[in-house]
């Protein structure tokens, strides 16, 4: 679904309020809400997120994951604005501390990119997902993005290499080798059906 209002900046997009706790990204200038998804989707996402938070811990890493809070510019198309709003992102401690700070916490086009995204594909982001997010994130540089489709009943991890993703498919009993967490030990069926 579309809000029906004029076409907004970046900057307008992160003043932005209409009264209500709904959560927007930005594409080419509309907001567009975002829906709560299924239970499934919130599953995994939730799931990742607490499996990459418990993998940071481990390993003493200067990172953070975070759920649905982080969003990210993409590059301008034609004179209007695109943020994205990934269901997970992990990206440095600092980083996300310096975000903290912000009115909104968006990791704008100046700013480093995050380690790694996830989207979770439902029937209304599907091809967003496997496309326009796919080029949006490539050009903006970050080095892992993972497509958790369980329409599709698959991962696909794209992993960027001479600045283009380089991708690879996880089925069923298939185990995740992610190049941002080499030591995590998941199967895709995990993922997929995870047990919370």
């Amino acid at each position: 679904m579309v809000i029906a209002l004029q076409r907004l900046t970046f900057q307008e997009y992160l003043t932005y309020t209409d009264g209500t706790d709904t959560v927007y990204e930005l594409v080419e200038g509309k907001l567009i809400p975002m829906s709560l998804g299924s239970g499934l989707h919130g599953d995994i996402a939730e799931f990742l997120h607490d499996e990459f938070r418990t993998e940071i811990k481990q390993l003493g890493l200067p990172w953070t994951a975070k759920q649905m809070t982080v969003g990210i510019q993409s590059p301008q198309r034609g004179r209007w604005h695109t943020s994205r709003i990934p269901d997970v992102t992990v990206l440095p401690l600092e980083q996300w501390q310096q975000l903290r700070d912000k009115k909104e916490a968006v990791i704008t086009l100046d700013e480093p990119p995050p380690l790694l995204v996830v989207e979770v594909v439902s029937e209304s982001t599907q091809t967003v997902d496997y496309r326009a997010k796919r080029a949006e994130y490539t050009v903006l540089g970050i080095p892992e993005y993972w497509i958790v489709d369980p329409l599709g009943d698959k991962i696909t991890i794209c992993q960027l290499v001479e600045g283009f993703y380089d991708t690879t498919e996880f089925w069923g009993t298939d185990e995740i080798r992610s190049p941002t967490f080499k030591a995590l030990q998941l199967t895709a069926a995990q993922i997929l059906n995870p047990a919370l």
